[in-house]
């Protein structure tokens, strides 16, 4: 994710990924393993209503970070290769 990041591919929180999930922008759906459930069902809903992935992160504070941030509950990837890495990823954890 961290890469992701840097080359622009991400979009971070629950507000902007809602907006990019309505937009059709997001390809995977990083999600806290402790996010609220405002924010889970803010974006899990919509997520699979536009049939993208969802997958289950880390803790918001870790997510947080990995990305340089404060706590992050949602993330939304919109690079279609880096989604595929990260849910391969998951895969095999």
């Amino acid at each position: 994710l961290g890469l992701g990041m840097r080359a622009g591919h991400l979009v971070i929180g629950v507000d902007g990924v809602r907006n990019a999930l309505q937009r059709g922008e997001i390809r995977c759906l990083v999600l806290a393993s402790d996010a609220s459930p405002r924010a889970t069902q803010k974006t899990l809903a919509l997520a699979q209503a536009t049939k993208v992935a969802v997958v289950q992160g880390p803790s918001a504070d870790e997510l947080g970070m990995k990305l340089g941030r404060p706590p992050v509950m949602a993330v939304g990837v919109r690079d279609r290769d880096l989604a595929k890495g990260i849910q391969e990823s998951v895969k095999h954890d």
